[in-house]
């Protein structure tokens, strides 16, 4: 099994960004896959290990909605959009020498995931026509959601306008606690994603189960016991503090590493209860889910199999997988709207479908139908709805993006399509399986605002980056763009209201920052500054925001691990918390 970079220390080499300020209309490349590798894993391994795959060509027309259980009026969807408004082409320029620095960049990080995709979709190729199943592989350390999560689906992270986060008066950081990995049985890699703030909490995964800690001192507050590691969690909350998670049904052992993640549950993070647990059928055999999401009161997850729902008050079924159905949801974008990315068609013939549904009745409100050569799609944003894909296999960095598709979800119409090569920009999304698994990135006030590669700034002032803004209604650059500065980087993690929050990565005497880019000015204003000793520059080497959970909330960063193995070093931590001095 390919093994992923060290946590925290992607690999060193050119970061092969251009300044977005000048124009080309260059295009990454396409790679051929390789020759399938014998011995495809079983079906069913649980998403700590993702798997990239590759499909033909979509063709086939899509299948009646299969949304309800039992008739109901249904809104007719809009006429499929086969053509798109003038390609925006992402502005670049021919990227200078690097000059080696102890700095690592992302452009070779995301090409040794693409080596790693291209391998494992050769494997998923004979998996799927072995066992007309689905199944994950490779072991991926990438799995940090979007930073903050949401409200009520709301994916701001805070109301409109100028955001809640505010700058103190001084900025300076202490570190509050940090968490002991929970002990691994031998031989074995278990879960721990999922990661939450509370008014009174930071709510964190452990091995199959979830705890909650005092946001300052770490004192545990309550543990929630699962049969199961966690497989995927939501990012979104409802305002009481209700979620929803996919685990397995049992516990893995050496000789049995994964009894499938086909387990939904609902939890109130407030209180550590279970409100319910849930599971669907394709035939005698449980649904294995890859994502999971909550839309107002709706908890949807996806998989090849098909796509299911329930009530999250009760539990209640509002639609389940129908096996004699061409098509299937293979997973749900939540949040304020609930859109599907649906995969119709044989083997090889896909065709992908972005369908916006009414959560509470379950019928399509508005279709757009992928164009030809799209075999996977993420949904990046459910309002505005903004969708990425790597189109053609063009992308050649790992990062499942080529192209962003900003669409009307009350029509189904294209609004624009933005280009997004990958030796530009250093966004992730993971839409194989996990549709709604998108980093480094994020949307708000009709705006999307995207990181740059990291590039040589010139004479002494080392490497940087730049997050840019693109207009979604015109997919233009709107022209603002905060720059990291000499020796750092800017990595987004979520909105704040029309603001942008992020993560930057410091030089090698500084410690980290979390700053709040104004979403008129684009100001850059210091959040939270970490220090600089020996301990802190240590541990915050251990994380990255590309690989683990970043959570910004209330002038409190918590940094956190997404899986833990056996015989974890004695200076290894499952979470780290740091807040203001004062």
């Amino acid at each position: 099994m390919t093994q992923p970079p060290e946590p925290g220390r992607p690999p060193q080499g050119d970061g092969g960004a251009h300044d977005p300020t000048q124009v080309s209309f260059g295009k990454s490349p396409s790679q051929p896959p390789p020759p399938p590798a014998p011995g495809a894993p079983e079906p069913g391994t649980p998403p700590y290990a993702q798997a990239a795959a590759g499909y033909g060509y979509p063709q086939t027309p899509p299948a009646p909605n299969p949304y309800l259980q039992q008739p109901s009026p249904q809104a007719p969807p809009a006429a499929p959009q086969y053509g798109y408004p003038a390609q925006h082409m992402a502005p670049t320029v021919p990227q200078p020498a690097a000059q080696p620095l102890p700095r690592r960049s992302e452009a070779e990080r995301k090409a040794l995931r693409a080596q790693v995709a291209i391998v494992v979709s050769a494997l998923v190729a004979i998996a799927l026509i072995i066992g007309g199943g689905v199944w994950y592989s490779g072991s991926k350390d990438d799995r940090a959601p979007v930073a903050g999560g949401s409200t009520d689906g709301d994916g701001k992270g805070g109301g409109k306008g100028g955001g809640t986060e505010k700058a103190p008066s001084d900025p300076s950081a202490k570190l509050l606690f940090e968490l002991d990995p929970p002990k691994v049985g031998k031989d074995l890699q278990i879960t721990v994603a999922g990661s939450w703030i509370t008014e009174d909490a930071y709510v964190k995964s452990g091995v199959a189960e979830i705890n909650a800690y005092g946001l300052d001192d770490g004192a545990k507050k309550w543990t929630l016991p699962l049969p199961g590691p966690v497989c995927e969690t939501s990012r979104h909350t409802t305002r009481d503090g209700r979620t929803a998670i996919v685990h397995e049904p049992d516990m893995p052992t050496a000789r049995t590493p994964t009894h499938g993640c086909s387990e939904v549950t609902a939890i109130d993070l407030t209180t550590g209860k279970k409100l319910w647990t849930k599971n669907a059928k394709n035939g005698d055999r449980p649904v294995r889910f890859d994502n999971v999401t909550l839309s107002g009161t709706t908890v949807a997850a996806g998989s090849s199999h098909g796509g299911a729902a329930w009530d999250l008050a009760d539990g209640t079924s509002l639609w389940q997988p129908k096996a004699a159905d061409e098509c299937q949801d293979a997973g749900y974008g939540g949040g304020k709207a609930l859109v599907a990315v649906r995969r119709c068609g044989s083997y090889d013939a896909r065709q992908l479908h972005i369908q916006t549904i009414d959560a509470k009745k379950g019928t399509v409100v508005s279709e757009y139908k992928m164009p030809q050569g799209v075999e996977y799609a993420s949904v990046v944003s459910t309002d505005p709805l903004v969708v990425a894909a790597d189109v053609g296999d063009t992308a050649g960095d790992g990062s499942g993006i080529s192209d962003f598709f900003s669409v009307d979800a009350a029509t189904g119409k294209l609004r624009a399509k933005i280009s997004a090569p990958g030796d530009t920009y250093a966004a992730d999304c993971d839409g194989i399986t996990r549709v709604e698994h998108c980093t480094g990135l994020a949307v708000t006030g009709d705006r999307l605002f995207l990181p740059t590669e990291e590039h040589d700034t010139g004479g002494e002032g080392g490497r940087s980056n730049e997050i840019i803004a693109i207009d979604l209604a015109t997919g233009r650059t709107t022209g603002q763009k905060a720059d990291a500065g000499d020796n750092s980087s800017l990595y987004p993690l979520r909105a704040d209201g029309d603001n942008l929050i992020a993560y930057k990565r410091p030089p090698y005497d500084k410690g980290g920052q979390i700053v709040s880019i104004g979403g008129a000015g684009f100001e850059q204003t210091v959040l939270l500054e970490l220090p600089a000793d020996d301990k802190s520059q240590e541990l915050e080497l251990e994380f990255s925001p590309e690989y683990q959970e970043y959570l910004f909330s209330g002038g409190r960063l918590f940094m956190s691990q997404v899986y833990v193995r056996q015989g974890a070093g004695a200076d290894e931590v499952l979470a780290v918390a740091y807040g203001p001095k004062g």
